[in-house]
């Protein structure tokens, strides 16, 4: 029986999702981007209204690895051709801002300082301000190749190889304000910030989520941890995934996460519980993200080499799915009454 609070977008890419990212004042507008060189920007429908449709399709000279909106009618994309490309979604008109010298992995977009930064695995990252006419504005050495960055209030946290994080303030991206190592044995395979901005979660490729807290305080400290998950049980011998995907909630600041064992599950980490695994996909989770509002969840499920070529022939294709979300990403606390 098909799921009422589950649909799926048309046209998807023919190739892994690498990226999915929702409009910042659109609940129902996104960009996906993909290894098949394409962004596409979507309008997310329902089934009883408008329904869903691909709106704009920008296509690149090589696979692209992240995306991003600057508003509801703007975003940058990069990739494997080192370039940053402005995208104009109304008259899918593309514009190149600049490049790095290696791929580029990761960007985030502040609309507080009109600053786009990109990050690259040729170990930097990149200000942008889109609107100069000289529009890179600085750029800051990494010490490992850069894998992802998220962003929240004026902290950018950015992962790297060799399980390194450095946290910097956009107004300040000289130096970072601090430097860390993963509490993870195994690479970094995601990220993401938590709304509130105190902190970000972190995954490896070894079925493992770690949550991080800003203030570099020893009490706050005390509140990190990380988990196993996204893990099965075949024949007695305990099977481990990539964590692929991390997303906070705009309003409860519970997170979802994604893996290579095809599923979703959302967490509450103040009281480290799984609010819910949603039925499992037919094929690995390569990317989330979460509506300006909080009411639905996008997917991007794709093989994603994780097997090899021989794994790619077993079950093609891919999907973007969007999920109504209910309850079961709310914050639950117990209410204790004492009697009088």
């Amino acid at each position: 029986m098909a799921d009422p609070n589950y649909s799926t977008l048309p046209s998807p890419p023919f190739d892994t999702i690498s990226s999915i990212q929702y409009s910042p004042t659109d609940p129902d507008k996104l960009l996906v981007s993909s290894w098949d060189t394409s962004v596409r920007f979507y309008h997310a429908g329902d089934p009883n209204s408008k329904p869903s449709e691909q709106l704009a399709k920008f296509e690149h000279r090589a696979a692209i690895l992240t995306c991003c909106f600057s508003d509801s009618s703007h975003g940058f994309s990069g990739g494997l051709d080192a370039t940053i490309r402005h995208l104009e979604i109304g008259t899918e008109k593309i514009a190149t801002v600049g490049s790095h010298t290696d791929a580029v992995s990761g960007m985030v977009y502040s609309s507080e300082s009109n600053a786009l930064v990109s990050g690259s695995w040729d170990c930097s990252l990149r200000l942008w301000d889109p609107r100069a006419s000289t529009p890179q504005q600085a750029v800051t050495t990494t010490p490992e190749r850069v894998y992802c960055i998220d962003m929240t209030n004026h902290n950018i946290v950015v992962a790297m190889a060799s399980r390194l994080f450095n946290i910097y303030d956009i107004r300040n991206m000289s130096t970072p304000a601090q430097q860390r190592e993963s509490s993870l044995k195994y690479m970094t395979r995601s990220l993401a910030c938590m709304s509130d901005g105190q902190g970000y979660a972190t995954a490896s490729v070894e079925g493992r989520i770690a949550v991080e807290y800003f203030d570099p305080s020893p009490a706050t400290q005390a509140k990190k941890y990380a988990f196993k998950c996204h893990r099965q049980t075949v024949d007695d011998v305990d099977q481990v995934y990539p964590v692929n995907a991390l997303a906070f909630h705009p309003v409860y600041n519970t997170f979802a996460s994604a893996g290579s064992d095809a599923t979703v599950s959302i967490w509450d980490h103040k009281v480290k519980k799984r609010l819910r695994q949603y039925p499992k996909f037919n094929n690995p989770v390569g990317a989330l993200a979460f509506n300006c509002d909080g009411t639905r969840l996008a997917v991007g499920v794709g093989y994603n080499w994780d097997m090899g070529e021989k794994g790619m022939h077993e079950n093609p294709g891919t999907e973007i799915g969007i999920r109504r979300l209910g309850d079961e990403v709310k914050v639950r606390r117990v209410v204790r009454r004492h009697g009088g």
